[in-house]
């Protein structure tokens, strides 16, 4: 009886570890580019969980308060698609390189996302946007 009971706790235990979420991301970088300042900060990591188990997010922070991410609510089921928002304050004119960190029940449980572009007043846009005729040396 005590062998049954063995090799039902070995099969279960090993059944359990190979039933795992997994978590692909589209991307694991956002460039924003340069945008003007007070633009729309909001931007998405979409993912996949490619796993054969519920993926659950369980925490998403960032590097700095300038930036806000959420995590989605419900578990994901495999083979279903899920984002996480990130709101980056445009308020502040500056370049953009900062990471969010994912932490989830995936076999990878932790990843870290980075988005990167450069925010510019909108005085100073029109010279950055704009493709000019002359170089500075020669204005």
């Amino acid at each position: 009886m005590k062998q049954i009971i063995t090799i039902l706790f070995i099969g279960l235990v090993s059944f359990s570890v190979n039933a795992q979420a997994k978590i692909e991301f589209k991307s694991d970088t956002i460039d924003y580019g340069t945008i003007e300042k007070g633009s729309n900060g909001v931007r998405e990591f979409e993912f996949t969980n490619t796993g054969n188990e519920p993926l659950i997010v369980s925490k998403v922070s960032s590097s700095c308060g300038c930036t806000i991410p959420k995590k989605p609510d419900a578990p994901i089921m495999p083979g279903k698609t899920g984002v996480i928002e990130v709101k980056y304050d445009t308020n502040r004119v500056n370049p953009i390189r900062k990471t969010i960190t994912v932490i989830s029940n995936a076999d990878t449980p932790t990843v870290a996302l980075k988005i990167k572009g450069l925010v510019v007043n909108a005085t100073d846009a029109e010279g950055v946007l704009q493709k000019k005729d002359k170089s500075i040396v020669a204005q």
